[in-house]
């Protein structure tokens, strides 16, 4: 650790010396400084308040001149408690609530954000629920969880090549083995605000990882007096879930507390060749409970400070599926155990408003253990990650167009790992390892607002790793208004991600993949170029080509961790907005992902589950109270990588068919505290082939109440 601490003091001033600023002005304007958003000056620091549409589906970040078309100059924005849905004026365009503080990234690449009341909409009962409607991604997850590493992949990178972040707080542990992949069941969607998603230049603030992009989960602020808000589902499958919140500010003080309960049986029938079917014709070993818990608890300490205080507790049971093979029937069990606590501290320096600091610390831990006969035998891995994290982030406005964002990382990771196998040809492998790493960073990302038209972002990250050494990402983008209705953008990003402590030296005695301690880091770079359209006061749409090129990915090899090779990636990416009239609106997604192996004995082909084309359709209607929504998805299908029967003559060139899938959601308000939920999954009762033979249930349902007190 010594070794790296002796260069922040030369680093930080070549980080600053590298983006020289303008002269400095005392008017500062906010006119482009965050152009893709609609703020306002609150008083208290922990609140911010943002704009909302009532019956947005999907909420696409506002180009700047929309930005400058809804804020109303002369409208006195007031922090109040959120209106029960059964009180929401559906006829009013913009609606004011107070909710948690927003994120100042660069946007030289499209800001996708979905919002708490288009995530009850849909009936999310996952963060893999809510991403699957957002442009880009690909979700694989079958169930809730039934096995977390079937996959999930933003515009070809899998979900460890993705940062994911609560309250801007990193979560990613870099675990991969023992479906160790980040869990996107371990936070309460009870206690989600809302959900944003951003990549290019925003890869510097966060990881040189995040070849994807970077997925920051926003949860609920206590505001107004106490409020309890609670739901009570059952459905298909043996499904029930109880969720309960309950939140709200006394004084200075804000606070809330979230619990969800949460199982499914996921048994049903499938058909022959379908992975772990068993002799009665059933998916087998695919259930899922699992408990988590939220709490937050802010203190503004007065008008320039504030602290937040908040922990995420989950608890996970769950059978496991091992996709692709039709041959064996896999009764391995995953317990999953995962601690989150983060402490956060404010301040506005100076006597402006023009420079605001956070420093946060934070700890993480993620427990897998994985057991379970295989024949005759017994096996068990356990991986036991222990994370402490230390954040200082500086955002900076320097003139009236020259934002500087900057800081320093730190991360400290311990990975205790233990392999227990009864089977002769695997006691050998039987270990305990004891890992340590130390990773620092210093980044900065610079906004030059060159005109009103034209946008700069530069940025870089140095890290210093104890594992892997130092190595700088630089990053850079733009964004040019051709005119009030018509912007161009572009970026480009380096990275480097590193091979977790289990992929280096642990036994994956569930697999029977052996660690590789001479793995190389994945190295390469990701880019995008689109447009941002206003085609009427109704009708927005966003255009993004997206593309990367991958070295050293890595992958397993006859049984061993391995770089595999190069992976280019190529893609489009389209996401509209329309809304019909008062209390309609639609939205459209479509993402085409051309993610070629350039090396090796799969050289020329796609990788594997993930599909060329997804379409994802909305369309929703709201009105005192009452909704409906109907959400269409078309996916092309993606190749069956894994686990080829060849004795039936598969191939792992052979492609998953492509299917079509429409859901129903809708609300029945009872009384003005009281509502009942509806959701219907699959209205065409088709069993397609979600992904490598995994097949989904036909047609489900849900029926909830949910309660405002």
């Amino acid at each position: 650790m010594k070794n790296y601490f002796w260069l922040l003091p030369v680093a930080v001033p070549s980080l600053l010396i590298t983006f020289p600023t303008f002269a400095a002005d005392t008017d500062i304007e906010q006119k482009n400084s965050n152009k893709s958003r609609v703020t306002s000056d609150i008083q208290s620091l922990s609140e911010i308040a943002l704009p909302t549409t009532s019956a947005e589906l999907l909420t696409q970040e506002p180009t700047p001149d929309d930005a400058e078309q809804e804020t109303q100059p002369d409208a006195e924005l007031e922090i109040e408690p959120t209106t029960d849905d059964a009180e929401i004026n559906d006829d009013a365009d913009i609606n004011i609530e107070a909710i948690g503080e927003q994120d100042p990234v660069p946007n030289s690449t499209p800001i996708y954000v979905i919002e708490k009341d288009e995530i009850q909409k849909q009936g999310a009962t996952s963060v893999a629920d809510i991403l699957k409607r957002m442009p880009g991604f690909a979700i694989n997850d079958v169930g809730h969880g039934a096995d977390i590493h079937t996959g999930t992949y933003y515009r070809g990178a899998s979900i460890n090549q993705s940062v994911f972040l609560i309250n801007g707080r990193q979560i990613n542990t870099n675990v991969n083995i023992y479906h160790g992949g980040t869990d996107l069941n371990s936070i309460p969607v009870e206690s989600i605000e809302r959900v944003e998603l951003y990549s290019g230049v925003s890869s510097a603030l966060y990881g040189s990882s995040a070849f994807g992009g970077v997925v920051n989960i926003i949860t609920k602020q206590g505001y107004g007096p106490p409020k309890l808000t609670g739901s009570l589902e059952f459905g298909s499958l043996n499904l029930n879930n109880q969720q309960v919140t309950y939140g709200g500010s006394s004084g200075a003080i804000k606070y809330n507390f979230s619990f969800e309960r949460y199982f499914i049986d996921n048994r049903y029938r499938v058909p022959v060749g379908a992975t772990n079917r068993n002799n009665q014709g059933f998916l087998s070993n695919a259930d899922t409970a699992t408990s988590t818990y939220f709490g937050s608890i802010g203190l503004d300490l007065n008008q320039r400070n504030s602290l937040n205080l908040d922990i995420t507790k989950l608890s996970s049971r769950r059978g496991l599926i091992y996709f692709g093979n039709p041959t064996a029937l896999q009764r391995d069990r995953l317990d999953h155990d995962g601690l989150n606590v983060g402490l956060s501290w404010k301040t506005r320096l100076g006597n402006g408003e023009t420079s605001n600091l956070t420093t946060s610390i934070g700890y993480n831990q993620d427990y897998f253990s994985t057991y379970g006969p295989s024949g005759n035998f017994y096996r068990t891995g356990i991986l036991d990650t222990q994370q402490l994290t230390a954040r200082v982030d500086h955002e900076w406005q320097l003139s009236s167009n020259n934002k500087l964002r900057w800081g320093l990382d730190l991360k400290n990771t311990d990975l205790n790992g233990d392999v227990l196998s009864t089977n002769p040809s695997r006691i050998a492998n039987n270990e305990t390892e004891n890992r340590s790493l130390l990773n620092t960073a210093l980044f900065a990302a610079n906004t030059f607002n060159i005109s009103d038209q034209f946008q700069l972002d530069l940025g870089l990250r140095q890290s210093f790793d104890t594992q892997f050494g130092n190595y700088l990402n630089p990053s850079a983008g733009l964004r040019y208004a051709v005119s009030p209705n018509f912007a161009v953008r572009g970026s480009w990003a380096g990275g480097q991600r590193n091979p977790g402590l289990d992929q280096l030296y642990v036994y994956d005695t569930v697999h029977g993949w052996e660690p590789n301690p001479d793995l190389e880091p994945e190295t390469g770079s990701s880019w995008t170029a689109g447009v941002d359209i206003n085609f009427s006061d109704n009708l927005r749409g966003q255009f993004t080509y997206f593309g990367s090129s991958l070295d050293n990915r890595l992958g397993v090899l006859s049984g061993r961790w391995a770089n595999i090779g190069l992976v280019n990636t190529n893609g489009l990416e389209a996401a509209l907005q329309l809304k019909i009239a008062s209390g309609w609106s639609t939205f459209l997604n479509y993402t085409y992902t051309d993610a070629k192996i350039k090396t090796g004995s799969d050289r020329g082909l796609q990788l594997g589950l993930i599909p060329y084309s997804l379409l994802q359709v909305g369309v929703g209607y709201q009105n005192a109270g009452w909704q409906a929504n109907l959400y269409a998805t078309y996916n092309s299908g993606a190749r069956r990588s894994v686990f080829a029967n060849t004795s039936a003559g598969d191939k792992t060139t052979d492609f998953a068919p492509s299917f079509f899938n429409l859901d129903f959601s809708g609300r029945i308000p009872l009384t003005s505290n009281l509502g009942l939920s509806v959701y219907l999954e699959n209205l065409l009762d088709e069993q397609y082939e979600r992904v490598n033979r995994i097949y989904s249930p036909g047609l489900t349902f849900r029926l909830g109440l949910t309660s405002n007190l």
